[in-house]
């Protein structure tokens, strides 16, 4: 699954359209799509100091009796996580760290070491060969999105694209939250609302890898 992706894209910034409405010297300030997307970004981040109280939990989320805390960074909130060190392997691999040390925000979908244990184990050495390493980029940044999502804004039924370009589909029933390629079965969120400084991160129960087209 040569290198497709060298840097996660950011959320799209660009400036407002001035479109001239008569011969006076008069503008129209037009909202695009793009500024729609970079004002929902400005506010996701202006708004992460406070999602931790917003979860009842400004002391952090624990995750394996650490606290995962707002004043961290996504990378150093995982490091810190024992269930997650496989992920945190094939992210310094595949030279993804210092990007999910940016500024975001982000969504992460962390599949635990047990999920990765369900698959193959073929299929998770042929993923650190190092010529795979775009298939590796490829399926990392399809557990990550360019924003931040809340357990409670997802959706029964939603899809989001993710970083990858392809889409997550996601089921909400009983309060449970899923997410899957579409196809095949989905990971269920174990934990979720991990806050960290640069955006969110959910604990999941398997690896979601995109469809061959």
């Amino acid at each position: 699954m040569t290198n497709l992706l060298r840097t996660l894209p950011a959320v799209a910034l660009s400036a407002l359209l001035l479109t001239s409405c008569s011969s006076e010297t008069k503008t129209t300030t037009t909202t695009t799509p793009d500024a729609a997307a970079a004002a929902k970004a400005t506010a996701d981040s202006a708004n992460a100091p406070v999602d931790a109280a917003r979860m009842a939990k400004p002391e952090g989320v624990m995750v394996d009796g650490v606290a995962m805390t707002g004043d961290k960074d996504i990378v150093d909130n995982a490091a810190a996580a024992k269930s997650v060190s496989t992920l945190v392997s094939l992210v310094k691999q595949a030279g993804l760290v210092e990007t999910l040390k940016g500024a975001g925000p982000f969504t992460v979908f962390a599949p635990t070491n047990a999920a990765f244990e369900k698959l193959p184990k073929a299929a998770v050495a042929a993923l650190t060969e190092p010529a795979n390493a775009a298939k590796l980029k490829g399926v990392l940044t399809y557990h990550v999105i360019a924003g931040r999502i809340l357990a409670a804004d997802i959706k029964d039924g939603q899809e989001v694209t993710t970083v990858n370009g392809e889409k997550l589909h996601f089921t909400v029933k009983a309060g449970k939250v899923t997410v899957s390629n579409g196809k095949n079965a989905p990971a269920t969120v174990q934990i979720a609302d991990v806050i960290s400084k640069n955006g969110v991160t959910h604990v999941i129960d398997g690896v979601i890898l995109p469809l061959d087209k």
